[in-house]
């Protein structure tokens, strides 16, 4: 028997009953910007194929040998529920120059529209990568052929960075942000402890000087999977675990190894904080480097396994320079004299002689001047300032306590010129204050006044994009 046909009001109610099933099934497509956040990642390998010579140290005497470990560019893009976009880059290098970031973000704006605040580009300062022209300019003159190959091996880096960036901005996709910290101990501070006292003072609670534990995490979760896409660290200490003539990461490139080993899936980022006078302890190998990454990368594992703090909201950036002067021009005198009596480091000196008398030609008084780069990121209720330099580990403390907000302090971004001494370092001297604008060709030390320009216009750029 079949059963008797539906009333009018009762296929009605079926139909409506059908759609609604239908409507929970196949959400109707949405029309502009997506809901929530998207990000997406990029990577490109930048281990040269050649013989380059490394940058960092000058008592290397030939170029690298062979590669321990690879180098990269990692590019995370964002996206925020209104569109607004932004790209980091990170960059298993020593320095990165001025021209070379700018020509990178000329590029990305030219094919996706991007601001230049909106192009962050960040080095890990490990000292296992090659030299190239205008970074660290007085650490040694090289040969003919060893100039050629690190100029084409610049021409091929920027190409490879806007590769990374573009894979990331073309691979943006739903996802959830989300950050926490925890910390980690290698990390020490190089002008008050001796590297022969530290593993005593350690023992005994009395290391010197400020420093910097935080490593704070920024975890990229897929957000229809939950799958970790995505993982950016920080630390505030120079990578300077090895003094090797193989390529090598140090033990930022330890730690996104280990990570990308233990999340498959997941690309891994680092960020250099102001570590410019903290160095890692204790140091000198490939075994060291791995000791270290392991640490860094437990501590990233702990705040993962705590309960993370989601970012709501939007994105903004700011970037502008600031001038900053030197002291002093060095006399004709000053070119000559002190690579004649520094023996051990003749080299050095006469490249930073040859350097500066470049410069004085070329500019003359405006060798002086020098325009420093201040970059600001809000993502939602997150903030990050991204400071030229090697910016010690006093900027990133007392931006931190200053802000209102959630602050990351980054040093070593969009241009890597020379140190940067608060005026505690500047007036004290020695190496971060003062000699180290040897091998960046230099003309001498900052003058005085430089922190709280800095400082000031960091928080300025801090308003301006939203963070409190």
């Amino acid at each position: 028997m079949n059963p008797p046909l539906p009333s009018r009001l009762t296929a009605r109610l079926c139909w409506v009953a059908f759609l609604v099933v239908c409507s929970a099934a196949f959400p109707a497509e949405t029309k502009g910007p997506a809901a929530g956040w998207r990000a997406g990642t990029g990577r490109e390998k930048i281990t040269p194929a050649g013989a380059l010579w490394m940058t960092g140290y000058a008592s290397r005497e030939h170029p690298a040998d062979g590669t321990a470990q690879e180098l990269w560019v990692k590019a995370l893009a964002v996206s925020d529920p209104a569109g607004n976009r932004g790209v980091l880059l990170t960059l298993d290098l020593c320095g990165v120059t001025r021209e070379i970031s700018d020509h990178v973000a000329a590029e990305l704006s030219r094919r996706f529209g991007l601001p230049r605040s909106a192009v962050m580009s960040n080095v890990s300062h490990t000292h296992c990568s090659p030299w190239f022209p205008g970074s660290i300019i007085g650490l040694r003159i090289l040969p003919p052929d060893g100039l050629k190959l690190a100029t084409e091996y610049t021409v091929t880096l920027e190409q490879k960075m806007i590769a990374a960036a573009a894979a990331a901005l073309d691979s943006l996709a739903p996802a959830t942000l989300a950050w926490g910290e925890d910390n980690a101990s290698f990390g020490v501070n190089r002008r008050e402890n001796s590297e022969k006292d530290v593993a005593a003072r350690r023992a005994t609670g009395t290391l010197r000087g400020p420093a910097d534990p935080r490593v704070p995490v920024l975890a990229i979760h897929d957000a229809a999977t939950g799958a970790l896409r995505g993982q950016l660290m920080s630390y505030a200490c120079h990578n300077t675990t090895l003094n090797i003539y193989q390529w090598h990461g140090d033990y930022a490139g330890a730690a996104q190894t280990e990570l990308e080993r233990r999340h498959p899936g997941a690309t891994v980022l680092f960020t250099i904080g102001c570590g410019a006078d903290i160095n890692p302890n204790p140091r000198g190998t490939v075994a060291l480097a791995e000791q270290h990454g392991r640490a860094l990368a437990d501590a990233v594992d702990r705040a993962l396994d705590r309960p993370l703090t989601r970012i709501e909201g939007n994105f903004s950036s700011a970037l502008e320079d600031i001038e900053l002067t030197f002291a002093k021009k060095p006399t004709e005198a000053e070119l000559c004299e002190n690579w004649e009596k520094d023996q051990p480091n003749k080299a050095m000196y006469q490249a930073w002689s040859a350097a500066v008398t470049d410069q004085l030609k070329t500019k003359g008084d405006a060798i002086l001047r020098y325009s420093y780069p201040v970059q600001a990121w809000k993502l939602g209720n997150l903030s990050w300032a991204a400071l030229g330099g090697e910016v010690v580990v006093d900027y990133g403390l007392r931006l931190r306590s200053e802000h209102k907000g959630n602050l990351w302090v980054f040093g070593y971004s969009t241009d890597v010129m020379a140190y940067i001494p608060n005026e505690r370092v500047l007036k004290e001297g020695r190496y971060e204050g003062a000699t180290s604008m040897v091998p960046y060709g230099r003309p001498g030390p900052w003058s005085p006044g430089l922190e709280d320009k800095i400082v000031g216009k960091t928080h300025e750029l801090l308003a301006r994009t939203g963070g409190k």
